[in-house]
């Protein structure tokens, strides 16, 4: 049996009632935090650089250096974009024993990899982004209690940066199967960042896979600098046709439409043999995924923050590249945009230069896709 005893009373201290959470900020369901924090509008995910290698050893000083540059920097911030996030995997970080939670002679690369983006003009999102692994440890109240001890080690070194330029990110789709035990498990480590930095912005989010009903599940923490994200990938057998992770029939579907209906999915379904398969291309086709009905998705979210008085935002949205049609991806990513603009939130797209890329870097050149940047609303040759 679990032991809950401190999470419990971390959790009915950091609950609070609808309407004692307001952001202070000029439209209070946007992730804009004026001089209270971040403000997060245009955002870009660097993925794979400090997070998401294949084992510990990936994370190599020579990868570290060359994977993300100052060029690429240069060229984020020429784009028009604000702010990136930064996923960081933490177990590279962590010494094996209690001593010292964070290894400091590891903290090099991304101390200079923090300091140039600043120095860009952009705000940093400092993103926890582990393994499902790692968070398999938080099931449990010690790897809670090690956990929380990391992040207030690790943001005491970034506490003296200015607090429009750098927030924290407790933790990337957490995967908690219990909301109520997450409920607790977030207020805990938020509590411990709050021990190293009072004043900056903390991203907090649902207890899974960081999607809108999950958020729309969470009550509000009793700290009015932080921002509620969600994750935007709907439908994901659109937004992800040629995964090769996740469900088994992303690998096998390539060309598939957006918007959707029953006659444009038909010949896909026509080419498919699995029954299973079938049925759920022609349940995308009839469900008729279109600007609409993304945007009667994102009302929700606006309607959620608008009546608790808080701060959204989305953290990731995109389409896996590999095999959906060009100009399908770019339409799909124009229309939620256009609806996360809409409503004043916040936005970060997955990602730069990744299989959900903005760019493409091939022998040293950054490629941009001028057609995605304009659905951004962004201009391709902005200076």
């Amino acid at each position: 049996m679990e032991r809950r005893g401190f999470l419990l009373a971390a959790l009915f201290s950091a609950l609070a009632a609808p309407g004692a959470v307001a952001a202070q900020t000029e439209s209070p369901h946007s992730a804009g935090g004026g001089p209270r924090g971040l403000t997060l509008r245009r955002g870009l995910n660097l993925s794979h650089w400090f997070a998401q290698a294949r084992s510990v050893q990936g994370y190599s000083v020579e990868h570290l250096t060359a994977h993300t540059t100052a060029a690429d920097i240069a060229t984020i911030r020429r784009l028009g974009f604000d702010h990136v996030r930064l996923p960081v995997d933490p177990a590279p970080l962590f010494t094996p024993t209690n001593v010292e939670i964070v290894q400091r002679d590891r903290l090099g690369p991304l101390e200079h990899a923090i300091q140039m983006i600043i120095d860009a003009d952009l705000a940093v999102v400092l993103d926890m982004h582990p393994t499902s692994d790692f968070k398999k440890a938080l099931g449990h109240d010690d790897g809670v209690v090690r956990f929380a001890d990391f992040w207030c080690d690790l943001v005491s070194r970034f506490a003296v940066l200015p607090i429009e330029r750098i927030g924290f990110e407790i933790l990337n789709e957490p995967e908690f199967e219990d909301r109520y035990r997450w409920s607790g498990v977030q207020a805990k480590l938020l509590a411990s960042i709050r021990q190293a930095a009072p004043r900056h912005t903390v991203i907090v989010s649902g207890h899974r896979w960081a999607s809108i009903e999950e958020l729309l599940s969470l009550e509000p923490l009793r700290d009015a600098n932080v921002i509620y994200n969600f994750h935007f990938y709907l439908p994901h057998l659109f937004t992800h046709q040629g995964a090769t992770w996740g469900r088994a029939l992303w690998r096998h579907l390539a060309a598939l439409p957006y918007p959707s209906s029953a006659d444009n999915v038909a010949p896909i379904v026509g080419g498919l043999t699995d029954n299973v398969s079938k049925l759920l291309v022609t349940r995308y086709g009839y469900e008729q995924w279109n600007q609409g009905r993304i945007g009667a998705e994102i009302q929700q979210v606006a309607d959620w923050a608008k009546q608790r008085n808080v701060r959204v935002m989305c953290n990731e949205f995109g389409v896996y590249r590999r095999v959906a049609p060009a100009t399908d991806r770019v339409r799909w990513i124009a229309d939620v945009r256009t609806a996360l603009q809409m409503h004043g939130i916040g936005w970060t797209m997955w990602d730069y230069a990744g299989g959900f890329g903005l760019v493409t870097k091939q022998a040293g050149q950054i490629i941009v896709d001028e057609p995605l940047v304009s659905a951004l609303g962004l201009r391709a040759g902005a200076n």
